[in-house]
């Protein structure tokens, strides 16, 4: 979709030189995709209590991939 906007040119500058990207149309669509990924993520406050381990839950034997029972 093609549109017009003004931007603030000392902050496109600053996405620039931070990202490495060359274009600002390619600033502008990692912005929007950050945003969105960002804002679409679950609050973690929001999961506060809402979430039960398991009893034998081991994260250091799943970050290994070893299989886990947890029944």
């Amino acid at each position: 979709m093609r549109t017009n906007i003004v931007i603030d040119e000392d902050l496109m500058s600053k996405a620039m030189e931070i990202s490495k990207l060359k274009t600002k149309k390619d600033v502008v669509d990692l912005a929007l995709n950050e945003y969105v990924t960002s804002h679409s993520r679950k609050n973690l406050i929001d999961l506060f209590g809402k979430i039960e381990f398991a009893n034998n839950y081991d994260h250091k034997a799943l970050r290994e991939g070893h299989l886990v029972d947890f029944s």
